[in-house]
């Protein structure tokens, strides 16, 4: 059905009923659902929509409105991005209101434009299903009626085009690019040239004119072709018609129609393989017939005539030629929940082909005949089994394509083979549905959460790692239904770095059962590797190391080894420390040899202990303890000391001691040889002394009787006498040292030589002091070395302290036996 109107500049709204989309509070409105455009004008589209306010408590905002046309997989290309449109797109929306604006619109831009928003809820995306065909199309000038003279042609013209323009518009026409005056009607009649070209506008649109058209005679080569535009349905049978000149003095030699050309020569339908069996011609002098039988959507295409002559070059082809639409009828479902319990669904059969008025369809529930109506209301609940078509009245044998539920969708992975950490992998999700399903990613976490991923059919990870391993799924939905599918994603990774534990954490205890874990994550699973020091200790999938009676030996730093095919690691080290009670103490004496009176010893205890012990010495037969530490120092040792000492080496954990037996012997070489010499030596010297001091006493005495007391005390002590009468009694006494050098005759002292003792070459002294104590037996305190300990001393006791001095080693010719003693007078 052809249209006879000029447009350019202006948008011709078709089918200006609204057309309104929705699910639930979901809409998109249109306001209608054919727009048709001049080439080269601007085009507006427009649209309304709305959604929920608020869903389960959460305000919706909208975030991205859009535009489009094309889509794939779920991939929806906004206009604005489109480099086809770049320039020439501009959108605008307010107040749920949306325009769009396409300008100096091309014949390629003849498709179906479609709304989209998307909001701040979780997976909330709407697109108005079926949206507005957008027709570009172009003047044409026909001519209608054509006089032929011999220096001009008288003809009616007419400006053409599908697009009906809205009120009265004028026309504007123009010979050969220049504007004929007063020419402002559809059509005109007048007189031109054989070369004038004739083209038209739209007034006010000037600028977007017509193709010329270069008015021929009758018996100019030309085809008319009618109709120029033909729509038919898939399975239907067409027919196209053409008008070629009438030869006068040539004659036609061949006639036929083609689409597809070999090499830029035109091909015969009726030898065209993909024709074969399906196309007639029929030509009746020069009007000719093309016949097509059981369309099929590929024969979409431009048709065109040729013939040619018996003239050479003769030949002609009439361009541009027919244009055939092959179409399926299309379902558009709406579903509709007017109630939170209830559910149905809209489904409108339509197709892009004209049809004619009441025209019916006819409905099919999984191949099978159900009604004919327009409009098919299906009631929840729909069975995700069921298909549904829908076929013109009369076209039966072209139904339209079944719409049903996503089946399973089934999910594939690449690479399909084993996935490494750090590789690209891609999962894909399919699902047989109609409409397209749209597919939605998901991945189940713990405690059965489920988190959504995005709404595409593959989701991509660029660098997978091992955190991404898991159970993902898709979902397959589109307004009949929605199907889940299942997939675990298993990631290989070498190890990381492994734990390492300790039970019990606490303090560990020898004899006690203990266990070290080591556990790391990998896939495959990781084999373990327990190290002491650089010594294996234990190996096994389950990273165990038990001790069922753990020792003091077992005590020290462990770790651990993870490996898998993918790579090993070492953990950190684990320090295990056993603690346990002390062992049994070891005990030793220094010097360890003959010990000797009046030396110093050192008992010294050690014993292995966690913790570490503390020491206690004892001595058999005492209660209280001797000392604490591990050195027990007992100086000047006497004879009394021998006995058995015991160390106690003790702890939180236990305690254990040990013996140890000391013998104190004298000293026989002061003992021996040296006191009983010395003794006699000493016995010696006392009796010579007392002898000494008889006869001087007796002398002085018998000197000074004379005189007076006075001057006999004046006396004695320049003489430095050597005896002193006290007061209370006639107690006298001396002080004999003995000195360790030889005996000097020019020394003023009086020297008594009262013994030697040759002890490997040396002189021994002794000094010998007489107290001035009362008159009582006679005790004497030995001192070799150091002083020894002093008797207790007696009321009236009168003693003797006698010093020994080792002497220097005698000299070549000295007499060995030579022992000097130095009296010092008091």
């Amino acid at each position: 059905m052809s249209l006879t109107a000029a447009v350019s500049g202006f948008v011709l709204l078709l089918l200006t009923v609204p057309v309104i989309h929705s699910q639930d509070d979901w809409r998109v409105t249109y306001t209608s659902s054919k727009v048709c455009a001049l080439k080269g004008s601007t085009a507006e589209i427009r649209c309304s929509y709305t959604y929920p306010y608020t869903i389960s408590g959460l305000y919706t905002k909208v975030e991205e409105t859009f535009w489009f046309t094309k889509e794939s997989n779920d991939v929806y290309v906004d206009l604005r991005t489109d480099p086809e449109y770049s320039g020439r797109v501009q959108s605008h929306c307010g107040n749920n209101y949306c325009t769009l604006t396409i300008t100096n619109v091309r014949e390629s831009d003849s498709a179906e434009y479609k709304f989209r928003f998307t909001t701040n809820q979780p997976g909330e995306k709407y697109t108005g299903d079926t949206g507005v065909s957008l027709s570009v199309t172009d003047l044409q000038v026909q001519v209608n009626r054509l006089l032929v003279y011999q220096f001009s042609k008288w003809t009616e013209l007419m400006c053409q085009s599908s697009c009906l323009p809205p009120g009265h518009p004028h026309y504007v026409w123009y010979n050969n690019g220049q504007k004929i005056w007063g020419k402002t009607s559809i059509s005109y009649s007048g007189y031109f040239y054989p070369s004038d070209r004739i083209s038209c506008a739209v007034g006010g649109y000037e600028e977007l004119r017509s193709p010329s058209v270069l008015i021929q005679s009758p018996n100019a080569w030309r085809v008319t072709y009618t109709p120029t535009e033909v729509c038919a349905f898939k399975g239907a049978t067409v027919k196209m018609h053409c008008i070629h000149p009438s030869m006068t003095n040539q004659a036609v030699h061949k006639t036929f129609w083609f689409t597809n050309t070999n090499g830029g020569r035109p091909v015969d339908l009726t030898t065209d393989s993909e024709y074969s069996g399906r196309v007639q011609t029929q030509c009746d002098k020069n009007y000719c017939t093309l016949t097509i039988t059981n369309l099929r959507e590929s024969d979409s295409a431009e048709y065109k005539f040729m013939f040619t002559t018996n003239q050479s070059g003769g030949k002609y082809t009439g361009s541009p030629g027919v244009t055939l639409s092959v179409t399926d009828p299309q379902l558009q479902i709406n579903v509709r929940r007017p109630t939170v319990h209830s559910t149905w669904t809209e489904l409108t059969c339509h197709t892009k082909c004209q049809l004619p008025d009441h025209s019916s369809y006819i409905w099919y529930k999984n191949g099978q005949k159900r009604k004919e109506e327009t409009v098919y209301f299906l009631h929840s609940p729909l069975n995700p089994a069921d298909n549904y078509s829908c076929a013109i009245s009369g076209y039966e044998m072209s139904p339209s394509p079944s719409v049903y539920a996503p089946k399973l969708p089934s999910v594939s992975v690449s690479p399909s083979d084993e996935i490494v950490e750090g590789s690209s992998v891609t999962l894909t999700c399919s699902s047989d549905a109609n409409p397209a399903a749209k597919y939605t990613w998901y991945k189940e976490g713990v405690d059965q959460d489920h988190e959504r991923l995005s709404e595409v059919l593959q989701l991509v990870f660029s660098s997978i790692q091992s955190s991404d391993s898991g159970q993902y799924y898709c979902t397959a939905e589109n307004q009949l239904g929605t199907k889940t599918s299942e997939y675990i994603i298993n990631v290989t990774y070498p190890p990381k770095l492994p734990s390492v534990l300790v039970s019990p954490s606490d303090e560990i205890v020898e004899g006690s059962s203990v266990t070290l874990t080591c556990s790391s994550d990998a896939n495959p699973a990781a084999n373990y590797t327990w190290y002491k020091g650089n010594q294996t200790q234990h190996q096994s999938p389950e990273g165990i190391h038990h001790f069922s009676s753990i020792s003091s030996e077992d005590r020290g730093i462990y770790y651990c080894k993870s490996e898998n095919p993918h790579g090993e690691i070492m953990s950190s080290s684990l320090s295990v420390d056993v603690q346990y009670a002390p062992k049994l103490p070891s005990v030793s004496v220094s010097p360890s040899d003959e010990i000797v009176e009046g030396s110093s010893v050192n008992l010294t205890c050690s014993s292995d202990a966690n913790p570490a012990a503390n020491y206690t010495w004892y001595k058999e037969g005492e209660d209280s303890s001797k000392a604490s530490g591990q050195i027990f120092t007992i100086t000047d040792i006497r004879a009394e000391h021998s006995g058995n000492y015991y160390c106690e080496a003790r702890n939180k954990r236990g305690r254990h001691n040990s013996t140890l037996h000391l013998i104190v012997v004298p000293d026989l070489h002061f003992s021996g040889s040296w006191k009983y010499t010395a003794a006699g030596t000493i016995t010696v010297v006392l009796l010579a002394v007392l002898s000494l001091s008889v006869f001087l006493w007796i002398r002085k005495k018998g000197a000074s009787r004379d005189s007076s007391e006075l001057e006999e005390r004046r006396d004695n002590r320049e003489q430095g006498r050597i005896g002193q009468q006290e007061e209370q009694g006639d107690l006298q006494y001396a002080s004999i040292h003995f000195s360790n050098h030889q005996a000097d005759p020019r020394d003023n002292r009086e020297h008594v030589r009262i013994g030697q003792q040759e002890e490997q070459g040396d002189f021994q002294f002794a000094s010998i002091h007489f107290s001035n104590n009362q008159a009582d037996p006679l005790y004497s305190n030995i001192r070799p070395a150091q002083p020894l300990r002093h008797t207790e001393q007696q009321e009236g006791a009168e003693y003797a302290a006698v010093k020994f001095i080792r002497a220097p080693r005698i000299r070549a010719g000295e007499d060995p036996a030579a022992l000097y003693s130095t009296v010092n007078k008091n």
